[in-house]
């Protein structure tokens, strides 16, 4: 790793506990925005160990300042030299930053976990959900790529079925909430919702379509050669390659709703062989950072009222799918907060997986 300067993070109040005594020198790109905000709270709440953390968003957020763990710390702008010291860099300003500082991150001695679409189809590039594929990250050359978020909340909970029974063919439907469009996308929920609820017109800015009390196709343009938008195309070529399997038949309908920071989704999942709702428990059941929420009796199922700001996925309607006599399909509703499995949690976790790689290099 580069010798410290002048450009080391700034030092923060020692905070892990004492069995875990390495830290890393992070950086947080893109802190001022919605993702940004919760990969701050994420690495506080999870207590990383950090030996120090500089914040960078645009040029017109710099010079604010940010608490973290009781430290005011300055967000910069982005500069040549910024990442010198840094060991991990989380970045969530989108691609055409990543595009550019990224490699700079890299070139200055960084290892970038990258929220972006930038380089998620890269082949030299590893597309992580840690419960799922996290053996691949050890193939990276510097960047690491944080999947598309319906796709990490659509396809964790299928990851332990398809270990024992291979998934060939997913039909998704997915329920997407403000927060994938960013702060600004939130904002306007609220401000639309109250001025609806007012009797008042509030012209969409944001978003291509009034949003309060209506929902639409995903804001991402359609490739008229396939009739699939741009988050459906991600979903299902990022599936492929997280689950390292370029077979699985995979059909997907993205929808806009308005809800502000949780996504649900919809998933019939056929399977090679027979399988039963109750197989499908028993996987979920022992499998980390999934919560079945499926009470019949109540008609209780998995709401993004209750995912939000919960880092588990939530799981239920768990049924066979009638319409296949083979027996080899299973519906079932899944419910996770954007803005944390969905993004900053999902990086965070990656990040955390790197620092014991230091701690080796280190040792």
């Amino acid at each position: 790793m580069p010798s410290p300067s002048a450009a080391d993070p700034e030092p923060l109040p020692p905070a892990p506990p004492p069995s875990l005594p390495a830290a890393a020198r992070l950086a947080v790109v893109g802190a001022t925005g919605a993702v940004g905000a919760e990969l701050i709270a994420c690495l506080e709440r999870r207590n990383f160990p950090l030996a120090g953390l500089r914040l960078f968003a645009s040029p017109r957020s710099a010079g604010k300042r940010l608490m973290v763990r009781g430290t005011s710390l300055p967000v910069e702008a982005l500069a040549p030299g910024c990442f010198d010291g840094t060991d991990i860099a989380l970045f969530s300003a989108g691609s055409e930053t990543s595009r550019i500082y990224a490699l700079q991150a890299v070139a200055e001695g960084a290892m970038v976990v990258d929220n972006s679409a930038a380089f998620r189809m890269d082949p030299s590039v590893p597309l992580i959900i840690p419960e799922v594929n996290a053996r691949a990250l050890w193939r990276h050359r510097g960047i690491i790529a944080n999947p598309n978020c319906a796709a990490i909340i659509a396809i964790t909970p299928l990851w332990p079925m398809h270990r024992r029974n291979r998934l060939c063919r997913l039909i998704l439907s997915t329920y997407q909430a403000a927060s994938g469009a960013g702060a600004a996308a939130m904002e306007e929920l609220r401000e639309a919702t109250r001025a609806n609820l007012d009797g008042q017109d509030y012209p969409p800015r944001v978003l291509a379509h009034p949003y309060a009390f209506n929902l639409f196709s995903h804001d991402t343009a359609i490739d008229l050669a396939t009739g699939y938008n741009g988050e459906e195309t991600k979903v299902m070529q990022e599936t492929r390659k997280i689950f390292d399997d370029p077979d699985i038949a995979i059909g997907v309908t993205c929808i806009r709703v308005p809800v502000l920071r949780a996504h649900a989704v919809a998933i019939t999942a056929t399977f090679e062989d027979a399988v039963t709702p109750e197989d499908m428990r028993a996987e979920l059941a022992a499998t980390p950072g999934i919560r079945i929420v499926d009470d019949a009796a109540r008609n209780y199922f998995p709401m993004p009222r209750d995912a939000s700001g919960q880092d588990d996925i939530l799981v239920g309607r768990i049924r066979q799918d009638l319409s296949d006599p083979s027996g080899r399909s299973l519906a079932l509703f899944v419910v996770g907060d954007q803005l944390l499995k969905g993004a900053a949690l999902n990086a965070v976790q990656i990040a955390e997986l790197l620092l014991t790689r230091l701690r080796e290099v280190r040792a």
